[in-house]
């Protein structure tokens, strides 16, 4: 299995469309996790139970942008949070995994921005990191999300820093130039291993 991530609006989405253009699955982390708490969930309940009842919305949904701010900016909330959902993530995926395997699916992508955050990376057999240089990323980050320099700059905090993503990974993809060049790189990768036509 292959680990893809980056750091938040690095371009993993653009990367992840490649193997989704050629048919490869893509195990979606952020999905899974957005899963994993929906309403009448134990994830859930055990959130609201940990931050209070304010972080659940009148239709029973969780309210990510207050969990968000509350989280993003204090790391032993970060800490609290990930304790309630990385085990029901890391649950849900090696269901979706073992489906995978059961068919003999060649190659699966688990698409993750908290590969290493999340202690992901162990079940993983080689890691794919998108690289981008952190102002091109703080700047995509304030764009994409509409967000203030301030909370962009802790979302990127939050994260374990890309040079250390990138000291492990066994494969980096430069996403500095433009996103044909970005996407040649992964299909290089996948000429390799004899995946692509």
């Amino acid at each position: 299995m292959l680990g893809l991530t980056g750091g938040i609006a690095t371009g993993k989405s653009s990367v992840a469309t490649v193997f989704h253009d050629r048919d490869i699955p893509v195990i979606d982390a952020d999905q899974v996790a957005r899963e994993v708490v929906e309403p009448d969930s134990l994830a859930l309940s055990q959130i609201a139970a940990t931050f209070g009842t304010a972080m659940i919305q009148p239709d029973g949904t969780l309210d990510r942008h207050r969990l968000g701010q509350r989280v993003f900016n204090d790391e032993d909330e970060l800490d609290k949070l990930n304790a309630i959902t990385s085990p029901a993530i890391h649950k849900a995926v090696k269901k979706q995994v073992a489906a995978y395997r059961r068919k003999h699916t060649p190659l699966v992508v688990f698409d993750a921005p908290t590969l290493f955050e999340g202690d992901y990376a162990y079940d993983v057999d080689v890691i794919m990191v998108v690289a981008l240089d952190t102002a091109a990323q703080l700047q995509r980050l304030m764009a994409r999300d509409n967000m203030s320099e301030a909370d962009a700059r802790s979302r990127i905090n939050s994260q374990l820093p890309l040079a250390e993503k990138i000291n492990v990974a066994d494969i980096v993809v430069d996403n500095g130039g433009s996103i044909d060049k970005t996407k040649a790189q992964v299909v290089e990768w996948l000429n390799k291993l004899h995946l692509v036509d």
